[in-house]
């Protein structure tokens, strides 16, 4: 019963965590007339501040030594913490120029461009169902491209850079908190320092556009740690298996409401790309599905089994 409950509210967590994710293209437009970079150096300045009064009531400080005495992870560390950088930047440009669409396509096609990491730099072997799967991923892109008159390079760039964070960091094996913590640490002093100087030039609008933008500004960071805390929550109460499904839910809220709140062109053949894009994603569902049952299957009939008999001992001579 407990473990059905702790299912239970791991499944909230994630629900939380993706449907926040997934309708955060809401949220960007109400910061203009900031500009994409403005919202980003003050998404990284509140994060921090937000998780700091986070790890202050957990008290949990001790990471923090064990990574600065560790040069590789420290760059490691850097190393997320810019590419994440571009990632969110390039997402709230995107939503602030009327491509949300585009941009969904990104998280959508995250997966596929995942799997091809892992055969890359990782050599891992794929099954069919998942090379027909990134087979099907690369023929949507160029119906795409045809689409859209030149690469989907928004849908790309987001993809690829957010494959690339999640190989980073499974090589730092940290925890959600502790790692936005170390990124946003280490990004705070160019962030702080870029809105210092857009407040000396006079380009600020943390001030000028009165205390509600300025509340708006400071809530980037809640809009930020939130979804990764619910998400952090959720890991480690579902099955990874679940939450992989669970995935989807952000950018099917991003593409529905770029065609039906912002009111994004869908001709034909971005219908036909996106189309192709969900048959790869049907497949590599359905292969992960299968395989996590076949392994579930045989870990049954293995317990089954029973331990294999002790081998009789030796007399003693």
């Amino acid at each position: 019963m407990k473990a059905e409950n702790e299912q239970r509210t791991g499944l909230l967590y994630g629900f939380g965590a993706y449907g926040m994710w997934g309708l955060v293209p809401l949220f960007w437009p109400l910061l203009k007339p900031s500009g994409a970079v403005e919202i980003l150096a003050h998404r990284m300045v509140w994060s921090l501040a937000f998780v700091g009064v986070v790890l202050l009531a957990l008290r949990r400080w001790g990471w923090i030594r064990e990574l600065l005495r560790q040069p590789r992870k420290l760059g490691l560390t850097a190393l997320a913490a810019s590419v994440i950088s571009v990632n969110w930047g390039l997402y709230i440009w995107a939503v602030n120029h009327g491509a949300v669409v585009e941009a969904s396509l990104g998280y959508f096609i995250n997966p596929l461009v995942t799997i091809g990491i892992g055969v890359l730099v990782l050599g891992e072997r794929l099954r069919r169902a998942q090379w027909a799967a990134v087979g099907i991923g690369a023929a949507a892109v160029l119906v795409l491209a045809v689409g859209y008159g030149r690469p989907p390079w928004i849908s790309l760039v987001l993809a690829f850079s957010f494959a690339a964070y999640g190989l980073i960091k499974k090589k730092l094996d940290m925890g959600g908190v502790e790692s936005l913590a170390a990124e946003t640490a280490l990004l705070f002093l160019p962030a702080l320092g870029y809105l210092l100087w857009l407040g000396a030039q006079g380009r600020s609008t943390f001030a000028a556009e009165g205390p509600g933008h300025s509340a708006l500004l400071a809530a980037t960071g809640l809009v930020t740690a939130i979804p990764l805390v619910f998400f952090g929550a959720a890991a480690i109460r579902v099955p990874l298996s679940t939450l992989g499904l669970l995935q989807y839910m952000a950018p099917v809220f991003q593409f529905g409401l770029g065609v039906l709140y912002f009111h994004e062109a869908m001709p034909p053949e971005r219908w036909a790309g996106f189309s192709l894009v969900w048959v790869a994603l049907a497949l590599l569902t359905w292969d992960a599905l299968r395989t996590a049952r076949q392994s579930r299957i045989r870990l049954d009939a293995l317990r089954a089994a029973g331990p294999s008999p002790a081998a009789p001992a030796h007399e003693p001579a």
